[in-house]
C-alpha cells in the first residue's frame, strides 16, 4: 500500500491544512510519507485529541532524534545545538528546571501592572500617530519584544538583534543559500548569548540570563546546555508571541460580533483567548517527531520499534471526537484543555506569559478603539509563507 505524501502547501491566511482535514476523517492515527530525510520513508501521523496526548506524555515515544535520518517535511533543518527539544527525561527535567520558574503564574502576576503599562503605553502611540497604521509594527510586536527583553535582561538597544535572529532562525529553509543564512543567525545569537553567560557570571541579577549564568556555574547545566535554552526560550519569547497576538487580532476584525461580545463583557477575556488558542492552525506543517523505542498499541495501529511518530496538535485542536464543531469558534464552548501549547514533557515553557500579553492586549485594544478595522479586504493581508508560526506580515488597520 502507498501511502499519502505529504508536501506542506503554502495556506492562505489562516485558512486550515486540506490535508490535515482529510486526515482527521480518515482516522486519529495513520501512516504517510514525508519528502525529505530518507527518500519518501513512511511514517506515523497522530492527529486525534486523545492519541495525541497519550504519545506526547508517553516515555516510550522518544524525542532524541538527531542523530538519526528521520522523515521530514524540510530538507534543510537548524537544530539549536543541545535543543531540549531533542532531549528526553531526566535530562529534559534538569535543563527546563532551570527556566520554568522564570515563567511561573506567580512571576507572571508580578509582571503584569508592568504588561498593562506597556499595552498603555504603546495604544497611546498608537493612537497618537493615528490611522491608518501596521498594528503588528506599532503595538503587537515590540510587546512580546520588550517583555522578554527585560526578563532575560537584554539591553533595550540588543532588542532588535533578536528580532532579527528569530526572523532568520524560525523558518522553513527553501534553498541551501536560506539554510546557510539561518545557521549564520544561529551561530551568532549563540555568539551573544555565550558573551551574555561570560558578563552574568559574577551578577546578583534575578534576570534569566544571570540564572543561566549561575545554573552553569553551579553545574546544573552545562554551557551547551544553557546556551541552547537561552537562544530557544528567547527567540520563542517574541516570535510566536507576536504571530499568535497578529492571528487573534486578525481573526477577531473579522468576526465584529466576538469584539462587541467581548466589549460588553459578555465573554471573558480569557476564555475568548483559550478558545481562539484552540481555534487559531498556529504551525504549517507538522513538526518534530518522535521515535518509538518499542512496539505500542495506539488505537488500531500498531507502532513498531524505530517508526517515527508525528503529533499534530492543531489537527487535535479539531478532533469532533473532543470538541463540538471543532471548525467554530464557540467562546461559550465547554469541553477538553486545547494542546496549543503542547502536551507532557515537552509542553510549552511559558504558556502563562503568552496567555497574559493576550487577555491584557485584547480587551484593551478593542476599548480603546472600538471602530478599529482593517484598512484592506481581509484576503490582501500577506501572511508569512516560511516562518515556523503563521501569522500576518503587517496588519493594516484604521479606525
Amino acid at each position: 500500500m502507498r501511502h499519502p505524501v505529504y508536501r506542506p502547501p503554502d495556506i492562505p491566511g489562516l485558512e486550515f491544512d486540506p490535508f490535515l482535514t482529510q486526515a482527521l476523517a480518515q482516522g486519529p492515527v495513520m501512516k504517510i510519507r514525508l519528502p525529505q530525510g530518507a527518500a519518501l520513508a513512511e511514517c506515523w501521523l497522530v492527529t486525534g485529541y486523545e492519541e495525541t496526548r497519550f504519545v506526547a506524555s508517553d516515555p516510550r515515544f522518544s524525542r532524541d532524534i538527531t542523530k538519526r535520518a528521520f522523515p521530514t517535511m524540510n530538507r534543510h533543518l537548524i537544530p539549536m545545538g543541545a535543543s531540549v527539544s531533542f532531549i528526553d527525561p531526566p535530562d529534559h527535567t534538569r535543563i527546563r528546571s532551570v527556566v520554568t520558574p522564570a515563567f511561573s503564574a506567580g512571576r507572571m502576576q508580578a509582571l503584569r501592572p508592568r504588561a498593562e503599562a506597556l499595552v498603555t503605553q504603546l495604544l497611546d502611540g498608537l493612537e497618537a500617530a493615528g490611522p491608518p497604521a501596521d498594528l503588528i509594527e506599532q503595538v503587537i510586536s515590540p510587546l512580546p519584544l520588550t517583555l522578554i527583553g527585560e526578563i532575560f535582561g537584554i539591553d533595550p538597544a540588543e532588542r532588535p538583534r533578536l528580532r532579527r535572529w528569530a526572523e532568520g532562525i524560525l523558518v522553513r529553509p527553501r534553498t541551501e543559500q536560506d539554510a546557510a543564512h539561518a545557521r549564520a543567525l544561529r551561530d551568532e545569537a549563540a555568539a551573544h548569548f555565550h558573551d551574555q553567560l561570560d558578563r552574568r557570571r559574577a551578577s546578583s541579577g534575578d534576570d534569566l540570563m544571570t540564572v543561566f549564568a549561575h545554573a552553569v556555574e553551579e553545574r546544573q547545566i552545562s554551557e551547551d546546555e544553557a546556551l541552547a535554552m537561552a537562544s530557544l526560550t528567547a527567540l520563542n519569547g517574541w516570535h510566536p508571541v507576536r504571530n499568535n497576538l497578529a492571528n487573534m487580532v486578525f481573526t477577531l476584525l473579522r468576526r465584529p460580533h466576538l469584539v462587541q461580545a467581548l466589549s460588553r463583557g459578555d465573554i471573558p477575556v480569557a476564555q475568548l483567548v483559550e478558545e481562539l488558542l484552540r481555534w487559531i492552525p498556529h504551525k504549517n506543517g507538522i513538526g518534530q517527531p518522535r521515535v518509538a523505542t518499542e512496539d505500542v498499541a495506539l488505537g488500531e495501529a500498531t507502532i513498531r520499534a524505530g517508526d517515527y511518530v508525528y503529533v499534530q496538535y492543531w489537527a487535535a485542536n479539531r478532533d469532533p471526537a473532543a470538541f463540538t464543531r471543532p471548525a467554530e469558534i464557540d467562546a461559550d464552548r465547554s469541553g477538553p484543555p486545547h494542546l496549543a501549547f503542547g502536551h507532557g514533557p515537552h509542553y510549552c515553557v511559558a504558556p502563562h506569559l503568552a496567555r497574559l500579553q493576550a487577555q491584557l492586549l485584547l480587551p484593551a485594544l478593542f476599548t480603546r478603539l472600538p471602530a478599529l478595522r482593517l484598512a484592506v479586504p481581509a484576503d490582501e493581508v500577506a501572511f508569512q509563507l516560511d516562518a515556523l508560526i503563521r501569522g500576518p506580515v503587517t496588519l493594516p488597520v484604521a479606525w
